[in-house]
């Protein structure tokens, strides 16, 4: 469960950080930004490999890049969920989702696969 809350605050800090950089994504208040990033976590897990299976004909021909597509689809599902949450353009979702897919990579660096942040040390001889 925790490892759920932290990688939505992860995806969280990635939608804002497309709203700083991408002029067409718009999230009115931190309580949206907050959803947002749970809200994609949740359509990820449950939505996200249905499109992938359903998809899988395309991905092979693209050699994956029909993915981003998919991602892209998955942030705007959320933008259409939530009120707050406006997007602009197929073009922007796809950018909105390559920022969030970076920031959830590096964060997961962090979090490990119990969803415990780890701090990683290296012993000296």
């Amino acid at each position: 469960m925790i490892g759920f809350l932290l990688r939505g605050v992860i995806a969280a800090l990635g939608l804002w950080l497309a709203t700083r950089w991408l002029p067409g994504v718009v999230i009115d208040a931190p309580t949206t930004l907050l959803l947002a990033g749970l809200l994609l976590g949740l359509v990820n897990a449950i939505v996200r490999p249905i499109a992938i299976i359903l998809t899988l004909p395309m991905t092979v021909v693209t050699l994956g890049l029909f993915l981003l597509v998919i991602n892209a689809a998955m942030v705007g599902l959320v933008a259409l969920l939530l009120p707050g949450f406006q997007m602009q353009g197929f073009w922007t979702a796809i950018l909105t989702a390559i920022v969030v897919s970076v920031v959830s990579w590096i964060g997961s660096w962090f979090i490990g696969p119990k969803g415990k942040i780890e701090i990683l040390r290296r012993k000296s001889n």
